[in-house]
């Protein structure tokens, strides 16, 4: 008896774009000499899986779509159809009745052929195609040498085709591609985004496999479980369900083994079941193992912050005559519990009573914060595991817990949820729809129905997924536009898919619609009921950054304020640009900055809250400061909002967005080239399990429309502030701190400190304390605006940190008197040591948003932290891992450009 045996079709890959003016048939192209011709000769394809893009870039033959105007120069690409083959060879085993051919990823519309023969036509990027063969029907078979042929079409034709068959549809506005997209089941994103270019791919973007076999494992369901006593004491349990394709007759497939193992490869149990009673050629093996291990002391995955990732190998193997092994699989698993509790508030916040939207992971609720996840690459086969783990390890290390993988892109590889796995993170899944009208005719839905079913059945064993949700703001859009009073696909989000995760998923994972959704009649903004995406600050009402305070909700899962990226990525995309296009306003500048009316968005921000400039590197940090600031205020007032049991007002927080699929002026808190922005910092503050913050409200003359923690000096006069201090546990025990409180103004030499003795309660915000804004005494000086009242707190720097009970400082915080362009910054007579890869920073006047940089060419620096208000008296120490011999730069608010120190 021979073992299943599979092979990777990874070799002997050529590709060459169709000219049907040369050939009626597809096939008929396989008979053209190779003449080097693109048109008529085939090229070798210099990896596999390929894509078309990155193809004809290696040839030489498209300038990087990335840099410059080029991403125009390359729109060909996606009307035109493209031809991929190889050759493979085949040696027939006796013992072998059947193989499979399995397509793991075609992009997207694609006629397969095999040895001249059509056997798959492919209209969705997101399913596994198999191809079943009968090695011994010699009408269906495979040779010594077989040809493998892949037809690309276009799938914007298609989508034009599919539009003028069923009707044009809202989707999105301009910026995000054009409506047809919704008609073809390809990533959404390539149609363009208001952060990435139109760039339609075209390829077999993931591997294709061919399997031979008599019988072999074709699923393999593990159902790790742990549910816990009165007490809390976990009871974790093992299922697995084994299905089994072929012939598995008693002659051939006699028993399963089930094998558990720890992580390094230690075993816990082992099972075999005999297969006396399997005889259908296929055939689902229901509990094979039904393991019961309370008396196995295994240990629970963790969110990170929360506990250890403790992960297990399940090894299932196929057992023939004599014990020998005929096929294995092994999947990684842990034990938790997720649960989407929504269930009423104990007491009303400032929106209302309403229902949590909180996350509990093994009985613990947990706040959830992080990061919206989009494709980290236009061009999906450039993105390697080391990527992945580069983009998943920045997101745990600052101080994340959660990654929503967005709905306009893709569902992600195998390895970038392993990597949530080891890692702790928490895996919110979209399907894949975005902001549009989606169709449900007939073809439509049992496309998607089976695409639902394959990712459901490949992601459902990893203990980091924690959500399906059913799209992103296709709900909101219906109600934004006010026009459209159909939702077609309602079906889609509101039946199919909750069907398929309740019945493919054991134990259960949970469903969401639609993101946002929560209030009555799909109302999506209700603050009070499910999830939330607040644009009310950059897009739409263009409110204050100021408001985000008053703008939350049970958990937001969008929000974000775009900022340019590192200066060195800037240059990237400029590629040598004149020196008359490097300005703010420019048409490179454009190019590079997606987002819908960004010109007047920018200016409405930025004008409120910093001076003017010229300069464009003054210009990028004071974009990049202006980030930091808002979305960290967003950061600070949500989590305030976890308050305990009955009142978890705010539940989680995840950033629009984390990353960049090329070089961009972006929302991401990291660019492109995995170069952290100072609010990647900021939020790692913010999300540490201790914090804390400050929030201060200016108190004025009269009403007015201006944000709270405004000084004005027009007709709006300042009388006084008050501040409010609280801090932030999300350990699960209680903290007993010191609050030292420090008050330094900036127009005077004047100084104050204060300490309290805190205790901070475990897994929620703890109020600490509110008083007036104490400042520097009059002294007969002349209010600046004139009012006989005025407050001397408009200069003054407010700063806090927690101290524990062994003199470590745990958190900072320091607030400034806003708005920022009315600040007269003194010089902070920075101070900055170095000894090896330590870094020690002191100042004698306070600094705002000290950003560290290095000069000269070398590896990325890794700070431990970064974009700092120090103030006099509180020495800061950083960690810069690979700073090697070169030299500190640093630039901060009143001395934006960089210099070297």
């Amino acid at each position: 008896m021979t073992a299943a045996r599979t092979t990777r079709l990874d070799q002997g890959w050529s590709w060459k774009q169709r000219n049907a003016t040369i050939c009626d048939s597809v096939l008929d192209e396989l008979k053209l000499p190779n003449d080097g011709c693109i048109q008529a000769g085939w090229k070798e394809a210099q990896a596999f899986p390929s894509e078309i893009h990155v193809e004809l870039l290696k040839a030489g033959l498209i300038s990087d779509p990335y840099l410059g105007f080029n991403e125009h120069k390359v729109q060909w690409i996606g009307e035109t159809e493209w031809l991929y083959k190889c050759t493979f060879p085949f040696t027939a085993d006796s013992a072998h009745q059947h193989a499979i051919l399995e397509f793991e990823g075609l992009d997207t519309v694609c006629d397969v052929y095999l040895n001249g023969k059509l056997i798959l036509s492919t209209d969705n990027q997101f399913r596994t195609y198999s191809y079943p063969i009968s090695l011994f029907d010699n009408a269906n078979t495979l040779k010594d040498t077989n040809t493998l042929l892949l037809h690309f079409k276009s799938a914007k034709i298609l989508a034009k085709a599919e539009e003028a068959k069923y009707g044009k549809v809202r989707a999105g506005s301009t910026n995000l591609g054009d409506p047809s997209r919704v008609y073809v089941r390809k990533a959404q994103y390539d149609w363009r985004w208001d952060w990435g270019p139109e760039l339609m791919t075209v390829g077999p973007y993931r591997p294709i496999k061919l399997k031979t076999y008599s019988v072999c494992i074709s699923e393999m369901h593990t159902r790790a479980s742990v549910s816990f006593d009165e007490s809390g004491t976990p009871s974790p349990v093992l299922k697995v369900d084994v299905g089994l394709d072929g012939t598995p007759s008693p002659e051939l497939a006699q028993a399963l083994g089930v094998v558990l193992k720890d992580s390094v490869g230690k075993e816990i149990r082992r099972a075999q079941m005999p297969l006396h009673d399997v005889s259908s050629t296929t055939s689902m093996v229901r509990d094979a193992v039904s393991w019961d291990l309370r008396s196995e002391d295994l240990k629970l995955w963790w969110p990170v912050g929360y506990g250890q990732q403790n992960l297990y190998n399940v090894e299932v193997h196929l057992v023939g005559p004599n014990g020998q092994v005929i096929d294995t699989q092994v999947k990684r698993v842990g034990f938790r519990s997720v649960e989407l509790v929504q269930e009423q508030l104990a007491e009303a916040d400032q929106y209302g009573t309403g229902t949590t939207f909180l996350f509990e992971v093994n009985g613990v609720r947990i706040f959830a914060g992080g990061s919206n996840w989009i494709p980290a690459d236009n061009f999906l086969t450039t993105i390697t595991e080391e990527r992945y783990r580069a983009w998943l390890t920045l997101l745990r290390d600052g101080n994340q817990n959660m990654v929503r993988v967005w709905g306009g892109g893709i569902y992600e590889p195998d390895v970038f949820y392993d990597i949530c796995d080891e890692l702790g993170i928490l895996a919110w899944q979209d399907f894949q729809f975005a902001c549009g009208v989606y169709p449900a005719h007939d073809e439509f839905v049992k496309s998607v129905t089976k695409e639902a079913e394959d990712n459901v059945k490949r992601l459902r064993h990893h203990p980091s997924l924690a959500l399906f949700c059913g799209n992103n703001e296709d709900y909101q859009m219906i109600l934004q536009w006010g026009d459209t009073k159909e939702l077609p696909a309602r079906v889609l989000y509101e039946k199919v898919f909750p069907e398929i995760v309740a019945t493919l998923t054991d134990p259960p994972i949970p469903y969401h619609r639609g993101s946002p959704y929560g209030g009555k009649g799909w109302d999506t903004a209700d603050p009070t009921v499910g999830d939330v995406h607040q644009w009310n600050v950059w897009g739409g009402k263009e409110l204050p950054y100021q408001d985000y305070d008053k703008l939350g909700g049970r958990f937001v899962s969008e929000f974000g304020i775009p900022s340019m990226p590192d200066m060195r990525t800037v240059a990237h995309w400029m590629d040598g640009a004149d020196e008359t296009e490097w300005y703010s306003q420019s048409t490179l500048m454009a190019q590079h900055t997606k987002a819908g009316s960004f010109e007047r968005r920018f200016a409405i921000v930025m004008n409120e809250n910093f001076r003017l400039t010229s300069d464009l590197e003054t210009y990028v940090y004071n974009t990049q400061l202006m980030q930091s600031e808002a979305v960290g205020y967003a950061y600070q007032s949500w989590r305030r909002a976890w308050r305990g049991r009955g009142k978890e007002y705010t539940s989680g927080v995840l950033v629009w967005q984390l990353n960049d699929c090329w070089p961009v002026t972006s929302w991401a808190i990291v660019d492109y080239f995995l170069r952290p922005k100072p609010i990647y910092f900021t939020i790692a503050r913010h999300l540490a399990p201790i914090g804390v913050g400050i929030s201060r409200t200016v108190i004025q003359n009269r009403a007015n429309d201006r944000p709270r923690q405004f000084y004005e000096f027009g007709a709006i006069q300042s009388h006084d502030a008050k501040i409010d201090i609280w801090g932030t546990n999300s350990t699960l025990k209680p903290r007993s701190v010191k609050l030292e409180l420090s008050f330094h103004d900036l127009k005077s030499s004047w100084t104050h400190s204060e300490t309290h003795d805190v205790e901070l309660l475990p897994n929620q915000s703890t109020e600490l304390l509110s008083m007036p804004c104490p400042g520097p005494p009059r002294d007969g000086a002349q209010p600046p605006s004139g009012d006989p009242l005025w407050a001397t707190s408009y200069s003054v720097v407010v700063s806090a940190r927690l101290v524990g009970e062994d003199g470590r400082v745990l958190a900072r915080f320091a607030d400034w008197p806003q708005p920022y362009r009315y600040l007269a910054v003194p010089d902070p007579r920075l101070k900055v040591g170095v000894d090896g890869e330590k870094v020690v920073l002191s100042v004698e006047r306070p600094v705002k948003g000290l950003w560290l940089s290095v000069e000269g060419e070398g590896p990325e620096v890794s700070w431990s932290d970064n974009a700092l208000d120090v103030v006099p008296g509180d020495p800061q120490t950083i960690v810069a891992k690979g700073l090697g011999n070169r030299k500190l730069k640093v630039a901060y608010l009143g001395k934006e450009k960089a210099s070297v120190i």
